[in-house]
């Protein structure tokens, strides 16, 4: 089904944006893991909106409430249920978008496919609101991954034109992946971070929006882990990272900029280092033919300006069947990617736990 991912880590997304909740339902958790609810929390903070000036001012705890699957602090290995309950809603703001399908959302797709009878205030089930269950998540995968020696992180790359620095793809470490999920503003150039934020004030000054890249990084994966075709690694987290509202792009490795090197040059050559098997550059992002070859996993991800911007943009009327003007209100993040870089994190641990089940490598 569409809210449904995994096939041995199977996650079951549920709720809308100005419903009573949002959740998750986890099936296939290996019973005994240590699950830090804390370290939970603080994970799921990354992500809340109310924190930061450059993100939406609906203030949401996304506090976790676990209604079963764990007991005494350890996974039982029966289904896990969680939930976060939505206190700071202001539904008044999209009483208007009910006739008026905004620009570059899911609102007249969704009035098409439900019939009209879908929930779509503040987004409803397609709003960013849900990244939130995918955090809880994910940031569970993370917990019993790293105990595996397998860490992931993530950074915002790049905001409008301005670009950071990239991770060493061949030599990123645990230490700078954990180190940057302390910063308040989540990027390894302080400096680009500086325009980053700047880009992102000016345009919400404007009523405008920006997007971004998120780069994400995962260390420790076994050589050897994946499948060739339709189901190798790049295609299973493909297909959980489009998943997030706004993704309009994902690339492994060089990407798109492998067009521009030769092949003597995007090769990565094989050595031996201490006796393993290991490349000495890594264009390819640490996949080759869908299988892990051991070199970190680097992906970059593309997330799409807001589409809820307060400038005054052409729409419809769906009643009257003609078109009109519409101003949108409320509270709307002006640069998603910000807010969406612990959602990657999220998503690629809940995939590569997925794997490593399904594969009995873990």
């Amino acid at each position: 089904m569409a809210s449904n991912i995994g096939h041995s880590y199977r996650c079951a997304i549920f709720g809308e944006s100005h419903g009573k909740m949002i959740g998750v339902e986890i099936d296939g958790l290996p019973p005994g893991e240590a699950i830090d609810e804390a370290e939970l929390q603080a994970f799921m903070a990354r992500r809340a909106p109310g924190n930061s000036h450059l993100t939406t001012k609906r203030k949401e705890p996304d506090l976790v409430h676990i209604a079963s699957g764990i007991m005494d602090g350890v996974t039982t290995g029966f289904p896990l249920m969680a939930y976060i309950e939505n206190t700071d809603q202001h539904s008044k703001d999209y009483s208007n978008l009910l006739d008026h399908p905004r620009p570059s959302h899911a609102d007249y797709t969704a009035y098409l496919h439900y019939k009209g009878f879908a929930d779509m205030r503040g987004g409803g089930h397609f709003s960013g609101r849900l990244t939130a269950p995918l955090c809880i998540a994910g940031g569970i995968a993370k917990q019993i991954l790293r105990r595996r020696g397998i860490v992931i992180g993530a950074q915002l790359l790049q905001v409008a034109e301005f670009v950071g620095t990239p991770f060493d793809a061949l030599n990123v470490d645990a230490e700078t992946l954990e180190k940057i999920a302390t910063k308040e503003f989540p990027t390894l150039d302080f400096r680009a971070g500086a325009k980053m934020q700047h880009a992102i004030q000016q345009a919400a000054n404007d009523g405008d929006s920006v997007g971004g890249i998120i780069q994400g990084a995962i260390i420790g994966v076994p050589a050897g882990v994946g499948s060739p075709m339709f189901d190798g690694i790049e295609n299973r987290l493909s297909q959980a990272l489009f998943g997030i509202p706004g993704c309009k792009g994902v690339a492994f490795g060089d990407g798109f900029d492998s067009v521009t090197l030769r092949g003597s040059v995007h090769n990565d050559p094989f050595t031996i280092q201490d006796g393993n098997i290991v490349t000495t550059s890594n264009h390819a992002g640490g996949i080759l033919g869908g299988i892990a070859n051991g070199a970190p996993i680097t992906v970059r991800i593309a997330m799409k300006p807001t589409a809820s911007i307060s400038k005054k943009q052409q729409s419809i009327s769906l009643s009257k069947h003609e078109p009109e003007d519409l101003v949108i209100t409320g509270r709307h993040d002006p640069c998603i990617a910000v807010r969406a870089v612990p959602v990657v994190e999220a998503v690629l641990a809940m995939s590569i736990l997925d794997l490593l089940l399904e594969e009995h490598s873990i």
